[in-house]
């Protein structure tokens, strides 16, 4: 697929949602604690002490949300392109997610308990189902999906205010010493801790992510039929409105969301804003893609564009490259560095990663017309292999 073919703004959306993401996954590879309801703070700046409350209030919980919006919407450019192919939709895409799956499940074992290729391959399938579903339907099914989830973690919180207080602290404490000891180790015991993780992060996947992942993927395929991103003429309406409704709703709610998380780490009111965080993040998710297409259509960001749509072109990559990278310094994989570096030492890994993927995938990308797992996932996609490099001539 050629530059010209690409769609720039929906690529540079994608890189952006890369960023987002590699902010809070490095939280949970650099710190046994991250998601425990223990607060660690103690020796941390005042720089670390405002950054964990902005990535709280802006990054965490949103854009996951970002990237499965762009998911949806990316299934409807695959039916375009089998359609222009004169190939039949539907096996595509089944060959699609099940390498999908399979590439998050080695993923998940042995870099990431916290891979989200395995859900949206499952999810991918409830999408397919649904496709033929009226748009309107889609978009009810949608609200219905992310209140639901809200009132059942409303009614978690509610519980866990009324029954008998219970210090599990020192239990969660030793568990997190365990697994300290295992990321650690060897690259056997690093597996086996990421199996433990991943039967303890299933319900939260259940509960929480998949939820609302498959609301967001529900509301990008319907923007996707409208071509919606393809168009500036349909879109820039509804800019102003996005941010206002991003402000005004969502920003207040990852305020109260981070204030839950930093202030009242395991209680009641974290479980609340959690609550408040589902039904107020895709606002702030609307604001931040309607804020961004502002800036790419502006010319604000200028040269940055053309880096941010490589390296969502490449955002499959780049994803398991982010983790590979994040297992050799954190883990027993390399330099075994989980629990020594500051909050705002491990941003500063996280940015300087994502300025070397931003460069790496421009280079790549002028040379070759995939990234190597987006030309692997395509290969199984389309049943053969496609062309690798970008003169026309093939590496194979």
């Amino acid at each position: 697929m050629r530059d010209r073919d690409r769609i720039a703004n929906i690529d540079a959306l994608r890189g952006f949602a890369l960023f987002g993401i590699l902010l809070v996954n490095i939280l949970a590879f650099s710190s046994v604690y991250y998601g425990t309801g223990i607060h660690t703070a103690d020796g941390w700046s005042s720089l670390d002490v405002v950054l964990a409350f902005l990535i709280s209030a802006i990054f965490e919980l949103k854009f996951y949300l970002l990237f499965s919006f762009l998911f949806g919407y990316s299934v409807t450019l695959q039916m375009q392109s089998a359609q222009k192919a004169e190939v039949a939709f539907l096996p595509r895409m089944l060959r699609r997610q099940a390498g999908l799956f399979l590439i998050g499940a080695a993923h998940a074992l042995v870099l990431f308990h916290g891979d989200i290729l395995t859900t949206y391959a499952v999810l991918g399938l409830l999408l397919l189902a649904l496709r033929d579903v009226r748009r309107g339907l889609k978009i009810r099914l949608a609200a219905a999906f992310v209140v639901a989830t809200a009132a059942l973690w409303f009614a978690f919180a509610f519980l866990q205010w009324s029954a008998p207080d219970r210090d599990d602290s020192a239990l969660v404490v030793d568990h997190a010493q365990m697994a300290l000891a295992a990321y650690r180790g060897t690259p056997i015991a690093i597996m086996g801790q990421h199996r433990e993780d991943i039967a303890s992060f299933l319900p939260m996947l259940l509960l929480l992510q998949a939820p609302c992942a498959l609301a967001m993927f529900l509301i990008g395929f319907v923007f996707g039929q409208q071509k919606l991103l393809q168009n500036r003429d349909l879109y820039r309406p509804y800019l102003g409105r996005a941010v206002c409704w991003g402000l005004t709703v969502g920003l207040p709610g990852g305020v109260a969301y981070a204030c839950a998380t930093q202030f009242a780490p395991g209680t009641s009111l974290e479980t609340a804003g959690v609550a408040v965080s589902v039904l107020t993040s895709p606002f702030l998710t609307a604001a931040i893609i309607a804020a961004m297409l502002m800036a790419l259509d502006s010319g604000w960001i200028g040269i940055y564009r053309d880096y941010l749509a490589s390296a969502g072109r490449m955002a499959l990559s780049n994803y398991l490259m982010q983790s590979a990278v994040c297992a050799l310094i954190f883990h027993g994989y390399g330099f075994g560095l989980i629990g020594e570096l500051s909050f705002t030492a491990t941003l500063m890994v996280a940015a300087i990663l994502f300025g070397a993927q931003l460069v790496s995938s421009r280079w790549w990308l002028r040379r070759f017309n995939y990234g190597p797992v987006e030309w692997l996932l395509r290969a199984v996609t389309i049943g053969h292999w496609p062309r690798w490099d970008s003169s026309g001539s093939s590496n194979i």
